[in-house]
């Protein structure tokens, strides 16, 4: 019986062969969801952490529970401050990094 040689991959590659390169618009748009969907994620977690619920988050910046349900299902964009007003009530340190062009500042 022949045995066939497995060829493996890297998650990268993948990603570059069937959303697109790095710097194409496809590839771009599935980053940034992908980071929303990470941000989402954490707030539940680190709320969760923080013994709160949606309501008394929410309760703590000045939003109503169900805001708070739909930036943990990404259900809806959030601004940079909102997000610094969530993870400043978690009592949570937060890093931005931000690239444009060959420059790199972060927000720290």
């Amino acid at each position: 019986m022949e045995t066939k040689e497995m060829k493996f991959h890297s998650f990268d590659k993948l990603k570059d062969k069937y959303i697109g390169e790095v710097g194409t618009g496809k590839r771009d748009q599935y980053e940034f969801e992908l980071n929303l969907d990470i941000l989402g994620e954490m707030i539940k977690q680190t709320r969760k952490e923080r013994n709160l619920t949606q309501a008394q988050l929410g309760d703590l910046i000045g939003v109503n529970k169900s805001e708070i349900s739909k930036l943990e299902r990404n259900a809806r964009n959030m601004t940079i401050s909102t997000v610094l007003k969530i993870f400043q009530a978690l009592k949570a340190k937060v890093n931005f990094k931000i690239e444009l062009e060959n420059m790199d500042w972060s927000i720290a």
